[in-house]
């Protein structure tokens, strides 16, 4: 069973119900269509209804079992602008403003899943939207998880007849929301993404540090950077197998770890590759999903108090449908933790 499947097959042990505010987009609604199908998740479509309804059957899309709700009419708008209002007054935030606010289905969406009185347990928004208008009402509203320093984003990439990570399968971190993490930062990154790992894909993680150097074989600003950075995640989580500075060769790639990093807990073995900066991050994704077809699930998000996730906007609806069954899955991992 390759990674989504089993995923989707988690999801459907503890169905959630998943918000989606980018249904005036069609591969949303086809990303639901299939959701409802394979019956791994409950849907929330938020938008008008009927432009909604009319769109789906244009395109021949079956919605049917998903709930639709309108902002300006539904039951819990004063309800929301008060609750926006009460979170953000202290930035100067006024009732007028906050009835505004509260049209746009991202936060309406995200004071859904605020809510605990209703059965919104995720949101997946990012087709339509830059991953800022995705994030900002999500720390506005959801704010960080506890002990959590940073919120970052990671994909899962799952590259098809590969030997190398866990079966071909990897996460990339940061490669959709930190330009340039400190040291500190990209401790903090590792952290979270060694236990999205475990959280998503079941096994232990193995995090490389990445840079153009191994163990000091090129010395700059740069390098320095991701050596201080191993140096205090080692320090935080020293029960995490991880290691830096590695290369990309010398951290996947046994044979070259053997030379270039002997002795090296994790060196040819690594499953979780963190990036030293959004731009090696984003294009090493890109790289991977174009080049080698790999399959790529995100820009995920860790460090959020509840599950919310970004999309590409250059996502298919199979992209959708995949990323809500992991929002599922963090849902429910949500539920055991709290």
């Amino acid at each position: 069973m390759n990674f989504i499947e089993n995923i989707k097959e988690r999801a459907r042990k503890q169905i959630k119900t998943i918000v989606l505010p980018e249904a005036e987009d069609i591969r949303t609604l086809k990303g639901a269509e299939v959701v409802l199908k394979e019956k791994y998740a409950n849907i929330i479509l938020i938008g008008n209804k009927k432009e909604i309804l009319e769109k789906a059957k244009t395109n021949n899309v079956n919605i049917q079992g998903a709930e639709i709700i309108e902002p300006n009419v539904s039951e819990n708008y004063d309800k929301y602008v008060n609750m926006f209002y009460e979170l953000r007054k202290h930035k100067g935030m006024t009732i007028e403003k906050a009835k505004e606010i509260v049209l746009d289905p991202v936060y309406f969406g995200m004071l859904m899943v605020k809510d605990d009185e209703t059965t919104a347990d995720g949101l997946v928004s990012g087709a339509i939207h830059s991953t800022a208008d995705t994030l900002r009402p999500a720390l506005q509203i959801l704010k960080t998880a506890p002990d959590t320093k940073l919120v970052s984003a990671f994909f899962v990439m799952v590259v098809p007849d590969c030997e190398y990570g866990s079966k071909g399968t990897f996460v990339f971190a940061d490669s959709g929301l930190n330009a340039n993490p400190d040291p500190e930062e990209l401790s903090e990154i590792a952290i979270s993404s060694s236990k999205s790992f475990k959280q998503l894909v079941g096994e232990e993680s193995k995090v490389a540090m990445l840079s153009y150097s191994t163990y000091g074989s090129a010395k700059s600003e740069l390098t320095e950077k991701v050596i201080e950075a191993t140096k205090l995640l080692k320090e935080k989580a020293p029960e995490l197998k991880a290691d830096g500075e590695l290369q990309l060769d010398a951290a996947i790639i046994p044979e070259v770890a053997k030379s270039k990093a002997p002795g090296s807990s994790i060196a040819g073995e690594a499953n979780v590759l963190v990036f030293p900066n959004l731009d090696s991050g984003n294009i090493g994704y890109k790289l991977v999903q174009r080049l080698a077809k790999a399959e790529a699930y995100g820009p995920l998000c860790q460090g959020i108090a509840k599950p919310v996730n970004d999309l590409s906007r250059g996502c298919s609806y199979m992209d959708i449908a995949g990323v809500i069954a992991i929002t599922a899955v963090q849902a429910q991992d949500f539920d055991t933790e709290n």
